[in-house]
C-alpha cells in the first residue's frame, strides 16, 4: 500500500487547501478515500440517523502535478485513512506560497500523512517544513460503511441564491430558533422559515429556476404535470445549516438543494474539478 502525490502549482495549492478547509469546518473526523483518479472527503454521522453526512469529490488530475497510489490489492486499488481534517489544514496553511507540497503515507510511529512543504528561499539550500499527521488505516472489510450517500427520490431541487445571501439570512434567524424551515416547489420559489411562539419569519426568494433532473423512467412531460406551485419543506437543524454556508470555501459555480419532504435537505455545491454534497436530516 502506497501513496505519495505533489502539487507545483500554486493556484491548484491554494484551492486545494480551501476544500480541506471546507471540510474541517463541517466535521471534526473524516475519511479520506484515495483512488487512482480521483479523492473523497467522506464523513457519515450515523447517531440514529440524525446526523449530517458529508461526500466531497475531487480530480486528483485538477490538482497533483504528481500523483501515485497503490492499493490494498489490485482487484481494490483503493485507500481508506481515517483523519483530522483540521492536522491536515493546518499543514497547508503553512504552504501559502510554498514552492512545492510533497504528500506521502508514511509509517513512522504510526501510519502518517506526511505532508513536506519546500518554502522559497533567500539561499541555495531550500528550506522544507515536514508535518506528519497520524491516519488510521481502514480495513478492506469496514470500506461498504463509507459508500456514497443514497438519495432518496426527491419531491423538489431548486437552484439557491447567492450563498451569501443566505447566509446573512439564516444568521439572523438563528438568534432566534434552533430550527429553520426550507421550502421550495418546482416554479423557482424557495422560502426560509422560522416560526416560535413569539415571532414568524419568512425570507422569500424567486426566480430560482429548478435544475432539469429526468429520471429514466419519467419523461419531462410528467415532470411538467407535478404541481409546480407545491411546496415541499423540511425543518432542520439550524446550526447544521449555517455551518455548511459559513464553513464554505469552495465558492462554487452551481449551488443547489434537493427536499425529501420531512425526511432530508440534500445540498450540492459545484465547482469544476470539486462536488460537494451535504446532507441535513429533518427535525422529527
Amino acid at each position: 500500500m502506497r501513496f505519495r502525490a505533489k502539487i507545483v502549482d500554486l493556484a491548484c495549492l491554494n484551492h486545494f487547501s480551501r476544500v480541506v478547509n471546507t471540510v474541517a469546518r463541517l466535521t471534526k473526523t473524516c475519511t479520506l478515500r484515495l483512488a487512482a483518479d480521483k479523492l473523497y472527503f467522506i464523513f457519515s454521522d450515523k447517531v440514529a440517523n440524525r446526523g449530517v453526512s458529508v461526500w466531497c469529490e475531487l480530480c486528483q488530475g485538477n490538482f497533483f502535478d504528481e500523483f501515485q497510489m497503490e492499493g490494498v490489492a489490485a482487484e481494490h486499488n483503493e485507500i481508506y485513512l481515517e483523519l483530522v481534517p483540521e492536522n491536515l489544514s493546518r499543514a497547508l496553511k503553512t504552504a501559502q506560497n510554498a514552492k512545492t507540497v510533497k504528500i506521502k503515507l508514511t509509517n513512522k510511529y504510526c501510519p502518517c500523512l506526511t505532508v513536506a512543504v519546500e518554502l522559497p528561499s533567500l539561499s541555495s539550500t531550500s528550506r522544507i517544513v515536514t508535518h506528519d499527521i497520524p491516519v488510521g488505516v481502514i480495513p478492506r472489510r469496514l470500506w461498504s460503511d463509507f459508500r456514497e450517500p443514497h438519495v432518496p427520490d426527491f419531491d423538489v431541487s431548486i437552484y439557491l441564491p447567492m450563498l451569501k445571501t443566505m447566509k446573512s439570512v439564516v444568521e439572523r434567524m438563528k438568534n432566534l430558533s434552533n430550527c429553520i424551515v426550507i421550502e421550495a416547489n418546482l416554479s423557482g420559489e424557495m422560502n426560509l422559515k422560522i416560526e416560535t411562539d413569539l415571532v414568524s419569519v419568512t425570507t422569500h426568494f424567486k426566480d430560482l429556476g429548478n435544475p432539469p433532473w429526468v429520471s429514466d423512467d419519467e419523461s419531462p412531460s410528467s415532470v411538467q404535470g407535478k404541481e409546480l406551485e407545491i411546496m415541499a419543506e423540511a425543518c432542520i437543524d439550524i446550526k447544521k445549516l449555517l455551518q455548511l454556508l459559513a464553513g464554505q470555501q469552495v465558492n462554487p459555480t452551481k449551488a443547489l438543494c434537493n427536499i425529501v419532504s420531512r425526511r432530508i435537505v440534500h445540498f450540492i455545491l459545484l465547482h469544476e474539478d470539486v462536488s460537494l454534497q451535504y446532507f441535513i436530516p429533518a427535525l422529527a
